[in-house]
């Protein structure tokens, strides 16, 4: 299979509210830069040439997937919560690392994802399920203005910000209380970015979607590129989307909306880069299990 297809899930809580999400903000989960200090220079080269191309470029920074802790009741076999594992890294070091033509290089031979993919800038991206009241799923077609896989079909998503919790570097926490209050602010960040960018790519209010729920993080294999994905009821019908996405704030990143049967939505996803397609297998063993719980 084409690895810009291929994917691997590397968390499916499959539901999770935002009661049973948190995060742990932390430096140690940040890049470790590779040893090869000829691989390092690469990613000045790489984002200064990226630069010359497109002077519009701006190195904003990102939240770095760095893995994630399960929590269990009584030592039960069912998970009851998630933790995930963040730290900070840039577009800058996204475009040298991940997107780099020797991106492979900067990998570590491992099984554990976060030592495999240590020296990457691995920012977490986010995407979204978004169900409409008449059972129809929104999938958008990329449009040609942007860096990865234009013209393929995916869901809307793009990433949690850190400059909307005022964060631009590591600060050394007071206090636990502090340190507790940062976690939390970044633990709602995961929700409300997902929210934001369905609003800004789509066109519905926010006030037509539900509270997400937390399916887990897919990783497309080419590019090593996690992305977190989460469900979410639009209380509008498919319709009345189609109208809304006319004036969508982002609708220079997407050429067509979209809204499909389950059915549909499975031929579609195979159309899709891998990070994505892991999103589809999220919400599929989300339906599944509430199928055989019912």
């Amino acid at each position: 299979m084409d690895p810009g297809y291929s994917f691997h899930l590397l968390l499916s809580p499959l539901s999770s509210p935002r009661s049973q999400v948190s995060v742990d903000f932390s430096a140690a989960y940040d890049r470790i830069p590779h040893p090869d200090a000829n691989l390092e220079h690469s990613i000045n080269e790489i984002w200064n040439e990226r630069i010359q191309k497109n002077p519009a470029l701006y190195n904003g920074q990102k939240f770095r997937y760095g893995g994630y802790d399960l929590h269990y009741v009584d030592s039960s076999e069912q998970e009851s919560s998630v933790c995930l594992r963040l730290g900070l890294t840039d577009y800058r070091t996204f475009v040298g690392t991940n997107l780099s033509p020797i991106w492979e290089k900067f990998l570590v031979p491992s099984e554990d994802d976060c030592i495999r993919c240590q020296h990457t800038s691995s920012p977490l991206g986010n995407g979204a399920i978004v169900e409409t009241i008449d059972e129809r799923i929104l999938v958008l077609k990329r449009s040609k203005n942007v860096g990865e896989f234009p013209g393929y079909f995916v869901f809307p998503g793009g990433h949690s910000e850190p400059q909307e919790v005022g964060i631009s570097s590591h600060q050394i926490a007071s206090s636990l209380s502090e340190s507790g209050l940062l976690n939390e602010k970044v633990s709602q960040e995961m929700f409300d970015g997902i929210v934001r960018e369905v609003v800004e790519e789509i066109g519905a209010p926010a006030r037509s979607l539900s509270v997400p729920l937390f399916m887990g993080v897919s990783r497309r294999d080419l590019n090593a590129r996690p992305t977190a994905f989460f469900y979410i009821k639009c209380d509008l019908v498919s319709e009345a989307i189609h109208q809304l996405y006319a004036q969508a704030q982002d609708g220079y990143e997407s050429t067509h909306l979209y809204a499909v049967s389950r059915d549909e939505l499975k031929e579609m996803a195979e159309r899709m880069p891998g990070c994505h397609r892991g999103g589809y297998a999220l919400y599929e063993l989300m339906v599944e299990t509430a199928k055989s719980c019912s």
